[in-house]
């Protein structure tokens, strides 16, 4: 994923659907999409999850009822989430999400593949 830079699309609103799991994001560039809380827990920028080099990535499994509880911004270049299952060590920049936004379908793909060979499946 890309490094913060001074020209990236920002953020201009966030908001939260609890009751259906999902993050709306709209972009200052008109991108604007809905990011699911499993997909956002699955794909946080933690070192718990992404471990500390390539290949130390942990697969995430069991996160499809996980939801936001918490939205912190953090300066004027991330927000930090605070998910239900305690996990809140990520730290979402503007350039991460937007990364996330715009290549939501095969990160979604890539997912579903690393748990199909991991041998899980998920609920619903």
């Amino acid at each position: 994923m890309s490094e913060n830079t001074q020209n990236a699309p920002r953020p201009i609103d966030i908001k939260l659907h609890q009751a259906s799991r999902l993050l709306e994001i709209k972009f200052d560039n008109n991108t604007e999409c809905m990011l699911s809380c499993e997909f956002l827990r699955v794909y946080s920028p933690s070192a718990e999850v992404r471990g500390h080099g390539h290949g130390q990535e942990v697969l995430q499994i069991g996160k499809e009822d996980v939801n936001i509880s918490a939205i912190h911004p953090v300066g004027n270049y991330a927000i930090k989430l605070v998910f239900s299952d305690g996990h809140d060590t990520g730290l979402y920049s503007w350039d991460y999400l937007y990364d996330l936004a715009r290549n939501y379908e095969s990160l979604w793909i890539e997912y579903l593949g690393k748990l199909s060979a991991a041998g899980h499946t998920r609920k619903n």
